[in-house]
């Protein structure tokens, strides 16, 4: 089974790969290391017999992923963006993963759902999305483009 990152908790249980975002203070904002983690377990996954469907939910209760962390986009954008266009590739990777993905996928929709967190979870086989779902893509009023599938 692919190895956690503390930001991502991955486990496998009773046929069912369960993948969790653990970052609950920044409502589950991805990370470079977060999108590695997730695309590795779903790539060991999707040709494991043991494995006959995935989970993706959020830790903490305001919501499944608020995002990309803009933190550490503009961080790497002062210092020549090496590290967001990296991020962007894999991430965008990850979605088409998700996307084409050969087992059942399904994502928990709860709380805030935006930008990146729309990316891991609007592109699902299944989508469970709560009442109190809250899903945008804002990363339009900070310049950046509605990705991710959000167009």
């Amino acid at each position: 089974m692919p190895a956690d990152n503390d930001d991502v908790l991955v486990r496998a249980d009773g046929g069912v790969g369960f993948l969790t975002l653990n970052r609950p203070r920044a409502i589950n904002s991805l990370t470079h290391p977060m999108v590695t983690a997730m695309s590795a377990a779903l790539t060991a996954w999707a040709d494991n017999d043991e494995i006959g469907a995935v989970v993706l939910d959020g830790a903490g209760d305001r919501g499944l992923c608020a995002g990309g962390d803009v933190v550490a986009i503009y961080h790497s954008a002062k210092s020549g963006g090496t590290e967001a266009r990296a991020f962007w590739f894999d991430e965008y990777r990850l979605n088409s993963l998700i996307s084409h993905y050969p087992k059942p996928y399904v994502a928990l929709m709860d709380g805030i759902v935006m930008g990146g967190g729309v990316g891991v979870s609007a592109h699902a086989g299944v989508r469970v999305v709560t009442d109190t779902a809250k899903v945008a893509m804002p990363e339009v009023g900070i310049g950046f483009i509605p990705d991710v599938g959000g167009t």
